[in-house]
């Protein structure tokens, strides 16, 4: 990579990432040697294993978490449609999300791999490889060697799904000199809000090459699950009336063990499903259930696989939404009432499962506001609100339409990343 014409800043930070090569090596194997690396994941990162690349038109889009991996898949899903030419590639650098795509299969003609450390010479080997036609940056996390050599090869690239909270955007302010050298090189950058592209221009972007798209997180596929499980959980449950409270925060179970015990006053046979957040809460939560009055709360993780006739069940796994969102036809969504701002409405939605929530949802204020005006999802501010609303859930009996959850805001995000692409 030659240095000549970049801003001295990014000349800097290649310089230095040069020298720390040995870090990164050191670093990863030190996360080898505490489980949070595979002998997979280091090769791939280091550059010296790679899947082989198919042949013709390459999009490659890198995401880091869970659900911008996951909101890449359903635009790669899309495009695919589209362009029957073109083949995906999505990286990561968490093994979070890899493992997350595996388990909900990704898109026709579409390969996961993790992304390079971000050193010149592991970012070379990554593109010599896989030589894409266009590149896509879901959310945030840019990698400066990373994007420095892909505009080197003159290789076109966008920003999708970018969000930058005030708080977020004064972390980034002390790296601006970084910010200014890359942003100006992206084709096109998608906002989720106006304060997003507001932020963008103040990091350096042209305020023109800004869409303010909304999120593509309402392209997420459907979350996937073991069908076997998934039929002997219905049979069990026979016709048992069901409700979940999904990725919760402490303080959100007392609310739902409250409102849950108003149901039963209704239906005797209702089934609470809670699926804490950090699956290590299980037995936590397990023991505010048993304060209710119950001696045995079943825990998945301790090899209740199927539900009892007990009143409660405690999901305490990773990776099993897409069951508990099939089983449930309403899920109280949480992060909602802790100071959390929310969790993805989009899973739920996709698996015909209706949505409640809580105030505090900033994490995707522009989604609740329409998926609320679509009466798609409802906002609940007490025990009581949750009761009643759960209960016209199972009165009504009517699946959740999930037609108009794709609107035309993500509709012209995929557009302006296909006209990106070679024809």
């Amino acid at each position: 990579m030659t240095p000549t014409g970049q801003p001295w800043a990014l000349r800097a930070y290649l310089v230095l990432a040069r020298m720390l090569a040995p870090v990164w090596r050191k670093g990863l194997q030190r996360r080898l040697l505490r489980g949070k690396e595979t002998p997979r994941s280091v090769r791939q990162k280091l550059g010296s294993e790679y899947a082989d690349r198919p042949a013709g038109v390459l999009v490659w889009g890198h995401a880091v978490g869970v659900g911008e991996s996951m909101a890449l898949a359903g635009l790669f899903a899309r495009l695919a449609e589209r362009r029957p030419d073109c083949r995906f590639l999505i990286t990561t650098t968490a093994r979070t999300s890899g493992d997350a795509l595996r388990r909900t299969g990704l898109p026709a003609r579409c390969q996961h791999q993790f992304a390079p450390v971000d050193t010149p010479e592991a970012v070379s080997r990554f593109l010599d490889h896989w030589q894409p036609s266009l590149a896509l940056w879901c959310e945030m996390d840019l990698w400066p060697a990373l994007i420095a050599e892909t505009d080197a090869r003159g290789i076109p690239r966008a920003l999708i799904n970018a969000r930058l909270s005030p708080e977020s955007l004064a972390k980034r302010r002390w790296g601006r000199w970084i910010y200014q050298a890359l942003l100006p090189g992206f084709r096109e950058l998608f906002a989720q809000n106006e304060a997003s592209a507001d932020a963008l221009v103040v990091l350096g972007a042209q305020h023109e090459r800004i869409t303010v798209s909304g999120t593509i997180k309402a392209l997420v596929p459907p979350l996937g699950c073991d069908a076997d499980d998934l039929e002997s959980w219905q049979q069990t449950l026979g016709g048992r009336p069901v409700w979940l409270l999904a990725s919760s925060h402490p303080g959100e179970e007392e609310l739902a063990l409250a409102a849950h015990t108003r149901l039963r006053a209704q239906r005797s046979d209702a089934l609470l499903i809670i699926a804490p957040r950090a699956p290590a809460r299980g037995l936590e939560v397990a023991a505010l259930a048993s304060a209710t009055g119950l001696q045995d709360v079943p825990l998945r993780s301790a090899g209740a696989h199927l539900a009892t006739d007990a009143p409660f069940y405690i999901a305490d796994t990773i990776g099993e939404m897409g069951l508990w969102y099939r089983l449930a036809p309403v899920a109280l969504v949480g992060g909602s009432f802790a100071n959390v701002g929310g969790h993805n409405p989009h899973e739920p939605l996709a698996l015909g499962c209706a949505v409640l929530h809580g105030p505090n949802v900033w994490n995707f204020a522009e989604s609740y506001e329409r998926l609320d005006g679509l009466r798609q999802a409802r906002l609940v501010n007490s025990e009581s609100d949750v009761a009643f609303e759960v209960a016209a859930v199972w009165s009504a009996n009517r699946p959740i339409d999930t037609t108009a959850l794709v609107d035309e805001q993500a509709e012209a995000v995929i557009e302006k990343v296909q006209a990106l692409l070679p024809r």
